[in-house]
Order: C-alpha cells, then structure tokens, then sequence
C-alpha cells in the first residue's frame, strides 16, 4: 500500500511525525488511529492494523505523539490530555488537507485517549478500542513502585517494556483527573470494544465497564488469546478484518466508485506485494481490496486465500451466476445455487478422456448444489448450463498470457 510521511503542529506546537496509508483507490474513509502508550506510530500492531486497513479502502493516519518516535517535544512534558489534544489536531489536519476521520481507532491507552477525543470530532461515525483501559488513571500500574518517588519528587524515571521514560507529578495529576465514563456514556457515535479475555497489561474488566457505560450501537469482539500488543500479525489482521467489516454499516458509498458497473467489466486486477509477510500481497480489482497469501504449512501467514483459491472462487462464483442467469430468463423455480470446489493433481494415465497421457494433470471438482422445486428435466438442463459459464469455458480452452515489464 502507498504511504505519505508528513508532519504537523501538535498542542505543544510541535511537529509531529505522522503517517498515512492509503488505499491504491480513492479511500471509502479515513480513519485516525492512537497507539499504546510510549508505543510509536510504527509498532507493529499499528502499522500491520492500518496497512490491512488500507488494502480494504480506509486510508488511515497514525501519528508520534509528543517526545516519541520521530516527533518533536519532551516526552516528560505531555500528559494525557495533551495526548488528546494531539488526536484533535491529528484530526484536523486530516480534515483541512484530505477529509475528517469518520473512524476512530485506539490501542491500549491510546483507546482511552480517542474515548475522550471523540467528541471533540464531530464527523466521527464510529470509535474502535483495542484492549483499552476503562480510565486513564489505569496506566500508573505499570510503574506503581515509583509513585512515591514521582510524588515527593515531582519527576522520576521509569522502566517500561525494557526502556526508561521520564514520568512527572503532572501526568499522575493529569489522568487522575479524567471522568473518561463521562465521555462514554455520551459518545453518541457507535463503538466498538475489542479485548482478549487473558491480556494481562489491560484487564478484561476494563472492556465490560467501557461497553456497559456507552449507549447503544455497540459491539464487544473478543480477541481471545491475543496478547496486549498484538505481536503476533494473524491477530492485527484479524483486527483489521473485523473492523472494516463493522465500519462497512455506517460509512457511506465514496461516489461513484463504489458502485459496481457491470458495464465497465472486465477491469484491471493489480496485485502488489505488501512485503509485510514473505507471501502476502493486494489485489485491487476496481473498487474492491482483497488479501492473498499461502497457508503456513506452504511459508505463508494465512492472511488470504491462496492463487487457487481465488482460482476456485472465480469457477464457482461464475458458474452460480451463469446457473441464475439461465433461471431468470425461464423463470424457473430455483431458490439457491450453492457451488463446492477443490483442486488437485491426478496422474494422466487415470483419466481415458484426457488427451494427454504422461506426467500430471489439474483436475478441479466442483459439486454443485441446487435448492428450490424444479422437476427433473429442470435440473438436468441448469447442471449444462453450469458448463456454459465463461470461466469454465476459459479454463478448458486455450490460453494465451502476454507479459511485458512494467514502463
């Protein structure tokens, strides 16, 4: 996926380092994500969360808060809610050059920080948290042996995920003071609560006091063993998988292009490697994104359907479609069409009617179900017509594939 690299002016008025991945389309949305706490913008489960994104047509930006990663600031001067005041420049920079985020995603505190931001971007539809604490005030666990020290010297340094961090009375004082159940319970936009039930940084308990406290639409997903920081990529997918697909309800149609045109058929397929994954890659075919990838028993990460599965899928989608073409147009009785297929490798010399006769051959089975009440005659003459539909023809004539370097 294309990526733009930019900076803007935070609270502090310093710049911030930001990224923002893009669709290889117009984006259907933009979405604004938070990271964890002293995370950065590239951790992995932000970058693999809106690079996923961005493959199924949400453009997202993620962004260095003040004195992290590459952005400007000391670290020791922010605090929470300067966190979430970056989210709302974040937003409206997005707004003034692109479009308003019409989601809001958060991880870990950086949940708790969009809770709080949300309001304050009216064009948000939605808001995603990702093993969010219920209050911010939460986050002071991870250092609670250094409270008194932070307290009677109103600065002290401390250990987290292996590296020193610089924690003042002020951010103690800061996120105390949040009501962050207020600004739940009048978010007025749907949510989304995603939590593993056996994260040990964020409780599960935080995720059912967030989702009890909001109103409805709203929505629990259970990450199940997922860790807090989603290292592993099968689970940031997964993340990303559920969150299109829940963003899908309350996003408008982006134009035109949203629309399938039969009349534009056949379009351009692209296919890019992600380089996120020694197999995965994008498959643009007009407005659609798609995932492909191998199984990890072939090398793979399972993130998609393989080359034959899509393969398969395009036997099978258009021989459903010839099948109900056919019924329309004689207006038979047919309910559904369903349409099972695998590939294999046979040995030649097992098939009589093959013409060749040495070595392998692809063989594809296909198993086709057909639902409604049509008599005899009727489902013999649909199983033809089944043999009829374009792909069909296209696998078992002949070929030819012209390829040429790209100019």
């Amino acid at each position: 996926m294309p990526s733009e690299r930019f900076q803007f002016k935070g609270e502090g008025g310093h710049q911030l380092a930001a990224t923002l991945d893009l669709p290889d389309r117009a984006p259907i949305a933009y979405a604004l994500f938070a990271h964890c706490f002293t995370c950065g913008k590239d951790v992995l489960a932000a970058k693999r969360i809106a690079v996923a994104l961005a493959a199924k047509g949400i453009a997202v930006l993620r962004f260095d808060f003040t004195g992290l990663g590459s952005s400007e600031g000391d670290f020791a001067n922010s605090t929470f809610s300067s966190n979430v005041a970056d989210l709302v420049h974040a937003a409206d920079h997005l707004r003034e050059t692109r479009k308003a985020p019409a989601i809001l995603i958060g991880h870990s505190l950086g949940g708790a920080a969009m809770l709080a931001a949300a309001e304050k971007i009216p064009e948000a539809l939605g808001v995603v948290t990702i093993a969010a604490p219920s209050d911010p005030n939460h986050v002071t666990g991870l250092f609670k042996d250094r409270l008194e020290d932070i307290r009677a010297n109103g600065r002290a340094e401390v250990s987290l995920a292996g590296r020193p961090f610089p924690i003042t009375r002020e951010f103690l004082d800061d996120v105390a003071e949040h009501e962050l159940m207020r600004h739940i319970a009048h978010l007025r936009k749907a949510l989304l609560v995603m939590h593993a039930p056996t994260d040990d940084t964020v409780g599960i308990e935080n995720a059912t006091r967030i989702f009890l406290a909001a109103k409805h639409p709203k929505s629990f997903v259970s990450l199940d063993d997922a860790d807090h920081l989603l290292t592993i990529r099968r689970d940031a997918t997964y993340v990303a998988d559920v969150i299109a697909a829940w963003a899908s309800r309350y996003l408008e149609p982006a134009g035109p292009a949203a629309t399938l045109n039969l009349g534009e058929v056949p379009r351009h397929v692209v296919v890019r490697e992600t380089r996120e994954s020694k197999f995965q890659q994008t498959i643009a075919v007009g407005p659609h994104q798609l995932l492909a990838d191998e199984p990890i028993a072939a090398g793979g990460e399972d993130s998609g359907p393989g080359p034959y599965d899509f393969l398969l899928a395009a036997l099978g989608a258009c021989t459903s479609m010839t099948m109900r073409l056919y019924a329309e147009r004689k207006a038979l009785p047919l309910d559904r069409v369903t349409v099972t297929l695998a590939h294999s490798k046979i040995h030649a010399e097992d098939c009589a009617e093959c013409e060749t006769k040495i070595g392998l051959l692809d063989q594809i089975d296909r198993v086709i179900g057909i639902e409604g009440a049509l008599d005899t005659e009727q489902r013999k003459r649909l199983m033809e017509i089944a043999d009829k539909c374009p792909v069909h023809r296209t696998l078992t004539s002949e070929v030819r594939i012209l390829t040429r370097p790209a100019d």
